[in-house]
């Protein structure tokens, strides 16, 4: 059995192999990397970690059909976007998330960048009440609340209820880590690396249960705080640089 000191040394080692630039071709992260402008990167980063749920295959295919609808320019379609703009999202879906969700956060966007300053915006002030959690309730209560249909709040995890906000907590990864490794953006100031949390899903769970730090059987927000306190006992300052650790060891290794 390792102790903690060879988890630390064992999961660094793969920090190190899975945190490159050849990490992005086959992961969703490759489509906010298509753009330069903060909002493009955002948004388009924001709708790609949405759908990322099933294959990544599948994920970054249904990605880039998302993109092309917003005609490779997400901050300028959405900003302007008429509602007879929006028909052309009528035939958009990926697995449970229909064109009316789809339409609707297009809506939703468009009300955060014109009215609300943005995404970054948004995320931070809620952030600046209470901390990372409080700026996840924050961001749901406003996204939804232009008369959101009841079926879209499904896509946006309630961490009330238990959720582990997997997506919202991966694209906050992509938008806040900057280590110079070119994979995340870093072009996000106001909230600290220190608070993010891992993007918990099956592949980081098992693996966290498989080294000995996560003994719940769900991957709920229970099961995120208990595996947060010993990535924060690794490293205080960026822990959630162990989602490259864990996910690698999950999906490429089997581990």
């Amino acid at each position: 059995m390792m102790n903690q000191n060879d988890i630390k040394e064992f999961l660094d080692e793969k920090v190190l192999k899975y945190n490159q630039p050849n990490f992005i071709p086959n992961d969703p992260i490759q489509i906010p990397h298509l753009f330069t402008k903060k909002e493009d990167i955002e948004i388009a980063g924001f709708l790609s970690a949405i759908l990322a749920w099933g294959k990544r295959d599948q994920i970054i295919k249904s990605a880039k059909k998302l993109m092309q609808l917003l005609d490779h320019s997400p901050y300028d379609f959405i900003t302007h976007a008429s509602d007879s703009d929006l028909n052309t999202f009528e035939t958009f879906y990926y697995r449970t998330f229909s064109s009316i969700d789809c339409i609707y956060f297009i809506k939703a966007l468009k009300h955060i960048y014109n009215q609300e300053g943005g995404l970054e915006n948004v995320f931070t002030k809620g952030y600046n009440e209470g901390g990372l959690k409080e700026a996840l309730r924050y961001f749901r209560s406003v996204f939804l609340s232009y008369n959101s249909p009841d079926r879209t709040h499904k896509h946006i995890a309630n961490i009330d209820k238990g959720a582990s906000a997997k997506r919202i907590n991966m694209f906050l990864r992509w938008m806040v880590r900057d280590d110079d490794k070119g994979v995340d953006f870093g072009i996000w100031k106001n909230i600290s690396t220190k608070d993010l949390l891992l993007p918990l899903d099956v592949h980081t769970g098992n693996v966290s249960r498989k080294l000995g730090f996560l003994t719940r059987k769900q991957n709920d927000m229970k099961a995120l705080d208990e595996i947060m306190y010993h990535l924060r006992n690794f490293d205080a300052v960026d822990p959630v640089k162990y989602d490259f650790a864990l996910f690698g060891l999950g999906i490429e290794e089997q581990f």
